[in-house]
């Protein structure tokens, strides 16, 4: 995970659309910048969805929710369109940002270790600084911890 008091690495990605969204596009506002899995799975599902109900309550904090993953345009599509998601999901097939975030870490599910995406959560503050980092989030509790975070 990276650092607190750090700058955010900079990133351009593809979202849902196929737009290309980077950092700096968001400056001037806070970002939660969530880390998940994958689309359509029980846990990134009940994540998405409470980002969904609390978005406008981000909005007025004058935040912005990316999500990301190494799911495809198509895959973020099918998922916002399913879930009515309002927010920005960024497809990072090559793993660079999820990489360059710290994030892509051994896992060990039911005795089998591999290489995924842990469930992380960065809090980028207005100039592109990481101000609160959570690793390991439980993915119901965390967009209501990030909401939080806000106050």
């Amino acid at each position: 995970m990276l650092a607190i008091g750090t700058t955010a690495p900079e990133f351009a990605l593809p979202d849902q659309n196929g737009v290309m969204h980077s950092l700096k596009d968001y400056r001037g506002q806070k970002v939660i910048l969530y880390f998940y899995p994958k689309d359509m799975t029980a846990g990134c599902t009940k994540q998405a969805c409470a980002f969904g109900e609390l978005y406008p309550q981000f909005r007025e904090k004058g935040a912005v929710v990316l999500g990301v993953s190494r799911d495809s345009v198509a895959s973020h599509k099918r998922f916002e369109e399913k879930y009515g998601l309002p927010f920005t999901l960024l497809s990072d097939t090559d793993k660079e940002v999820i990489q360059a975030y710290d994030v892509w870490k051994e896992k060990k599910n039911y005795g089998k270790v591999s290489m995924g995406v842990v469930r992380t959560t960065y809090l980028i503050d207005e100039n592109g600084i990481i101000v609160k980092a959570f690793g390991k989030v439980k993915a119901a509790d965390n967009p209501a911890q990030m909401l939080g975070e806000l106050e």
